[in-house]
This record gives structure tokens, C-alpha cells and sequence, in this order.
């Protein structure tokens, strides 16, 4: 059964022409995990398996048997959703030992989307602690390796979802960005990511970091996948009033339908030149980067070059909030549930996390109230400062997006991450360009280095540009076919869907 990179659009194909069913995607997908993440290379990318993944899809092959008619967009999809996302009655530890057994009693929003969808939530996936850091390191799960590379890393936090949507683990994934986490994994897994406007996404039931920057988003292995996972993901919620943006978006719910026909020529990019790397290691990711674009422009893209912000280090240093408001956002969020195992960041905090989520200890030296930090009033203005400098770059250069690595570096080994190489707040990642001014952006890969890494190209756009992200995304897809799947050795075996309970599994590295 040749499920590897299967995409939605073949999966339903192959369910209307009869020669697949959902419980046997679900069973593949099951045997696969067993294969690649517990054994073989033994990624840890799962944190826990659904076990009624089979159940929910044997229903909704009952249900197509009947109607003939699939349930929603997502019918049938097993989906990959970061630990971070409630998920009711199955277990949400948010990267964090201290909550191996918490299981909440309702699911996030955009779970609960996702399910009346159609979608299956097939497992959790792994995260460091509380979505604290660039990395997989987690006290809940250990690490989680690069299916590219088993010796480095794939970046986090949506770690999990990018490393086990790269390896054909499940068929999409859903992720989280503040800071880069979801394009920071694509750019290390050779995955389209996609953080969208700040507040076009739910965050109810998510844990948080930084309230105003946290954005669920879809990660998947094409852009057609992605953006029909977006459509689901988008909308109005009275419990995020963030979402009110989401009413003014005329493109929510259409996604799919609007990368139809997309071209090179018909867009303009700047080229960010002040967020390409000077150090040794950025040669390689430069070069691949570049190469990408003067692809774009051999096929008509407009570029124009050597598009300056000015400072950049300065406006990243400026509008950094992470130890200032997440201590107090984390506390907040986990205060509400009286059943949690802990009820705020300092208690967990004092209960230990993995060693080498550092930023952790940043947190844990903020404010209880962030307006006790006299620079923080001055910082959000920052922040809006920020982006208005980024639109005005546009505008002046006559551009649609600006463009750049989405890390400078490629994905660093373990030994580097062990020998404390780099901070979480030193990580030279550009993935809080976007994150610190709440702007739209996409991570699209754009090539391998000579060693076989993947190297991500990040897309800057206007406030609610997804459909124009995803429109360029796609000409890039069609243009370069970007992208490669890893070569794992491991293989999955035939499994019984006739019937037979699938117990749950738990993977603790």
C-alpha cells in the first residue's frame, strides 16, 4: 500500500474509487509510527497515540458506505496535532513530565474543528517544555530526531508534528508559532509551515507563551495540504477575541480553491538582505537560498535585491517579549483549570523541565505582572513600530513579500545543542520577524545543502496575505518541486483493521 507523501486530494480519490478506506490509512499510519518512531530509527516524534483512531475511522467508513458523501473537507485524515493543543479525554502534557497525566476534559477549538471536519486525530506530538525554545528537548519525551539526519535536530516547538509529517507518520499536521515554531521545524524538515495573521486562528485550549504572538497553524508536506487544513483551522471564536480579525478575512474558507493557477511571474519579492547570515555556518543555507530565488526570477518573479530593515538585531532585541510576559501568560492559563496537576508556571518551574529548554530559567526571572517591567509599555509600541517598518519596506520596494532564510543556520547536531552552543534568545533564527511584528509567513523549502539538510526559504507577507502566501507557495511547489522525503529504513507492516482494539501507545524516550 504506496501511502508515502499521500496527499488529501489522492486519499479522497481512493476513497470515492473504493480502493481505500479510512481504517486502512489509519491502520498503515499506526504500523508506521510502530516502525519509524518506536523502533528503526526511533524519531520520538509521537507522544501519544489515539486509541480510538481506528474506531473514529471505522465510523466514518460506515458513514461514506451509506451516504456516499465524505463528512467535511478533512474526512477521514489522520492528523498529527501538537501536545500543546487540549485534546479531550486524551492526554495534553504540553511538553511539561509534570503533566504526563493530565487529560483535559474538552477539546481546543480548533481540535474541535478539525473533528467536525471529518479529521482523525491520529496522536499528540512531541514539544519541549511549554513550547519554551527553538528545540525537541522535553522533560515529557527526551529528543526528537531529524528523520534527515538522526544526529540533529528538527527544530521546535512543533518538533513532533514536523518531524513526523516529514516522515509520513500521519497525513498533515497541526503546529503552533511564537517565535518560529512552526516554520522553524518545516525549515529543518523540508515542510511548507505557515503562521497566519495573528488572531485569524483560535488559541482556546492552547497552552500560551506570549498571548499576542501564539497562532495554531497547519504544516504538511504540500501546499495544496496546507491550505486545505486552513480552511478548516480559520474563524471566528468567542473565547479568543483575537478572532475578530478572522471576520474581516474574505479569503477564509477558500484557501484550497485560490492556489488554483498560481505562476512565478505573477509576483514581486524583495529580498531582506540584512537577514541573511555572515557567520561560517550560513554560507551553505545563503547559497541555497539564493539559488531559490534567482530560480523564481529565471521563471519571472519580479526581484528586487538588497531590501534593508537596518538594524535588524536591534528591532529583534527590542520587541522580545518572551521573559517578560510568558510567565505571567502560562500562569493565567493554567490557573483556569483547577484539575491541572499544576496552576502556574512557578510551580511548574519547581517541578523541573529538560535541562536544556534555557529559556525556561529566562521565564522564570520576569514579572508576575508584565506592566511591572518599566521598558514593557515601550517594547509593545516597539512591536507595532516594528511592523510598520516591514510594511513600508514593502510599499517602498513595490514588493508582495520579503524573503529570506527562515534560520541562518542549518539544523544544528545534538552535541552542539549539549554543549549549550546557542541559546533559545541567541538561536539566530528570522522566524521573529514575523512573530514579533504579527505578520503572515510562510516557510517554503528551498533546497538541500551538500550534506543532505533541508534548508527552508521564509515568505513575509501583508497582514492577512495567507491567500497570496499560499498562491506564491504553490508556483514555488510547481516551479522547483522542493520537495524530498527522507530516507528511512525502517518499513510498516500490513495491519488488522477488521476489528481489533489498537491500545494506546505511549512513547517516553
Amino acid at each position: 500500500m504506496p501511502f508515502e507523501e499521500l496527499t488529501i486530494s489522492a486519499f479522497h480519490d481512493q476513497l470515492h474509487a473504493g480502493t481505500l478506506s479510512s481504517a486502512e490509512l489509519v491502520g498503515w499510519y499506526l504500523e508506521r509510527i510502530d516502525a519509524i518512531d518506536v523502533r528503526g530509527p526511533a524519531l520520538g516524534a509521537v507522544v501519544t497515540v489515539n486509541p480510538a483512531a481506528l474506531d473514529d475511522a471505522r465510523a466514518l467508513d460506515e458513514e461514506f458506505a451509506r451516504t456516499g458523501e465524505l463528512s467535511g473537507p478533512l474526512h477521514g485524515v489522520p492528523v498529527l496535532v501538537k501536545d500543546q493543543a487540549e485534546t479531550a479525554g486524551l492526554a495534553t502534557a504540553f511538553g511539561s513530565a509534570v503533566f504526563t497525566d493530565h487529560v483535559p476534559a474538552q477539546d481546543a477549538t480548533v481540535v474541535r474543528r478539525l473533528r467536525e471536519a471529518g479529521a482523525i486525530v491520529l496522536a499528540k506530538t512531541a514539544m519541549c517544555d511549554f513550547a519554551a525554545g527553538w528545540f525537541s528537548f522535553s522533560s515529557r519525551t527526551g529528543h526528537t530526531a531529524n528523520p534527515y539526519d538522526l544526529d540533529r535536530e528538527p527544530g521546535g516547538s512543533s518538533a513532533g508534528t514536523a518531524a513526523g509529517t516529514a516522515a509520513n507518520l500521519g497525513l498533515v499536521g497541526l503546529g503552533e508559532d511564537t517565535g518560529g515554531s512552526i516554520r522553524l521545524p518545516s525549515s529543518f524538515t523540508n515542510l511548507f509551515g505557515l503562521r497566519p495573521t495573528t488572531g485569524l486562528v483560535s488559541r482556546t485550549g492552547f497552552s500560551p507563551l506570549v498571548h499576542f504572538q501564539d497562532t495554531p497553524g497547519p504544516m504538511g508536506r504540500t501546499v495544496a495540504d496546507v491550505a486545505t487544513l486552513l480552511d478548516v483551522l480559520v474563524g471566528y471564536d468567542p473565547a479568543d477575541e483575537y478572532t475578530a480579525i478572522a471576520a474581516a478575512d474574505r479569503e477564509g474558507g477558500s484557501y484550497a480553491a485560490s492556489i488554483a493557477g498560481a505562476e512565478p511571474s505573477a509576483f514581486r519579492l524583495g529580498v531582506l538582505s540584512d537577514a541573511f547570515g555572515t557567520g561560517p555556518e550560513t554560507g551553505e543555507v545563503n547559497a541555497v537560498v539564493r539559488a531559490a530565488v534567482a530560480t523564481l526570477a529565471g521563471a519571472g518573479t519580479t526581484v528586487v535585491e538588497d531590501v534593508e530593515v537596518g538594524d535588524l538585531a536591534g528591532w529583534i532585541a527590542g520587541t522580545s517579549l518572551y521573559t517578560t510576559q510568558s510567565r505571567h501568560d502560562i500562569t493565567r492559563f493554567l490557573a483556569a483549570r483547577p484539575d491541572a496537576p499544576a496552576h502556574s508556571f512557578d510551580e511548574v518551574h519547581a517541578h523541573g523541565f529538560h535541562p536544556l529548554t534555557d529559556l525556561m530559567d529566562d521565564i522564570a526571572t520576569g514579572p508576575a505582572d508584565p506592566g511591572d517591567d518599566p521598558q514593557y509599555a515601550r517594547m509593545r509600541l516597539r512591536q507595532e513600530e516594528f511592523r510598520r517598518r516591514l510594511l513600508v519596506l514593502m510599499a517602498d520596494a513595490d514588493v508582495d513579500f520579503l524573503v529570506y532564510p527562515t534560520v541562518q543556520v542549518p539544523p544544528p547536531t545534538r552535541a552542539d545543542l549539549a554543549a549549550r552552543r546557542w541559546t533559545a534568545l541567541t538561536f539566530p533564527t528570522n522566524t521573529v520577524i514575523a512573530s514579533q511584528s504579527s505578520l503572515p509567513a510562510m516557510s517554503v523549502p528551498a533546497g538541500f545543502t551538500a550534506g543532505g539538510l533541508p534548508v527552508g526559504m521564509e515568505v513575509l507577507g501583508r497582514p492577512l496575505a495567507e491567500a497570496d502566501l499560499l498562491r506564491f507557495a504553490r508556483a514555488w511547489e510547481l516551479l522547483a518541486s522542493p520537495r524530498r522525503p527522507p530516507r528511512l529504513a525502517a518499513g510498516p507492516a500490513v495491519v488488522d483493521v477488521s476489528g481489533a482494539d489498537t491500545a494506546a501507545a505511549e512513547l517516553v524516550p
